[in-house]
């Protein structure tokens, strides 16, 4: 419990992160607003000061910002966004937000990054000094949003950087939910390649383990960058049996020779007939880890969950949860993707 209520403002409120971190103040007794685009729909709504804005308009921005202590900053376009929404929102928003919050005299910024600023890297595990490299619009605008951060910190502004491997758990659907749907009706899952690279994820309650140390600890300790991802994981195709295995089916990973695969994907996705954009099918086939010593060691933080934990606790909770978002889709992380044509090959499965 951190020594005195606080008031954090979330930007991106209503999203998957945005409600798990909320629930996790709310508990330890701090005031919350949520600043989001979409209402924010939960039970929670009530215990909350909402805002419906837009993190690139000042206005909305100024509003949810009075009396705010702390700021998380989560609002992002993610990738499946046109290019011009991914660069206003994730660079001009995020220095709408950094500027508006030390104006109104908030004590730190806590941005959220991603491990895409890597790129596809060459070797692993990957380190905060590693070399940033934009793969596609929405890594590139994930390097200048920090680059944005980093000049108020020149600033002596406390602005702690979080970078998260991709994070499951309660309320995650996204891409996740084809993996899911396929283990539920009792399919047997493909995948491009032998599935035996390592692949890293994270859990959300993690990532905010890892976000309130940022909020809670000394400015001098807090205000840098890091990696979190899960401290146990095993390879791509492991890691998703154990999803399948959990199931019941008796069903199986099936591997997919990666050309065949890759050059399918590529077509579907030109075609607008697939949810599967190349951040995620050119990296399934790779390495794909960080190293999370920094943050152990710097913050002493504990992760708790490895990836077959995380991914079987957030299929139990989509089984449970299904009749709920039966028929929708979209493109945010809390919404089941259109499966598109894939829902065909299904069949084949």
């Amino acid at each position: 419990m951190a020594d005195q209520s606080k008031t954090y403002l979330i930007t991106g409120g209503a999203g998957f992160l945005g409600i798990n971190m909320t629930r996790y103040l709310l508990k330890r007794g701090h005031r919350v607003v949520s600043l989001d685009l979409v209402p924010f729909d939960y039970p929670e709504r009530a215990q909350i000061t909402e805002i419906q804005g837009d993190i690139r308009k000042a206005a909305d921005v100024e509003k949810a910002m009075q009396g705010v202590d702390i700021v998380i900053h989560t609002a992002a376009a993610l990738p499946l966004y046109k290019k011009e929404d991914i660069f206003s929102t994730d660079i001009d928003g995020t220095r709408m937000v950094c500027e508006t919050a030390f104006k109104q005299g908030a004590e730190r910024v806590i941005h959220i990054s991603s491990t895409a600023v890597y790129g596809v890297p060459d070797h692993h595990p990957l380190y905060e000094t590693d070399q940033l490299i934009g793969v596609g619009p929405y890594g590139i605008a994930k390097i200048e949003a920090e680059k944005v951060c980093l000049t108020y910190r020149e600033q002596g502004r406390c602005v702690p950087i979080i970078r998260p491997k991709s994070f499951i758990g309660l309320e995650r659907l996204g891409v996740f939910a084809l993996l899911y749907d396929w283990a539920k009706d009792g399919k047997n899952f493909p995948i491009p390649g032998r599935g035996d690279n390592r692949y890293q994820y994270l859990d959300v309650e993690d990532l905010c383990d890892a976000i309130y140390l940022c909020a809670t600890l000394d400015q001098h300790i807090a205000n840098d960058t890091f990696n979190v991802g899960a401290k146990e994981f095993g390879t791509f195709k492991g890691d998703f049996q154990a999803v399948l295995d959990h199931a019941g089916h008796g069903r199986k990973v099936v591997s997919i020779p990666v050309a065949p695969a890759l050059w399918i994907l590529r077509l579907l996705d030109r075609l607008h007939l697939s949810p599967l954009y190349p951040w995620v099918y050119e990296t399934a086939i790779k390495d794909s880890f960080v190293s999370i010593e920094k943050a152990e060691q710097k913050l002493g933080w504990k992760p708790k969950y490895s990836n077959k934990d995380a991914l079987i606790r957030n299929y139990d909770w989509y089984v449970a949860n299904l009749k709920n978002f039966e028929g929708q889709s979209g493109i945010s992380h809390r919404v089941p993707w259109s499966q598109g044509i894939l829902r065909l090959a299904k069949i084949f499965f």
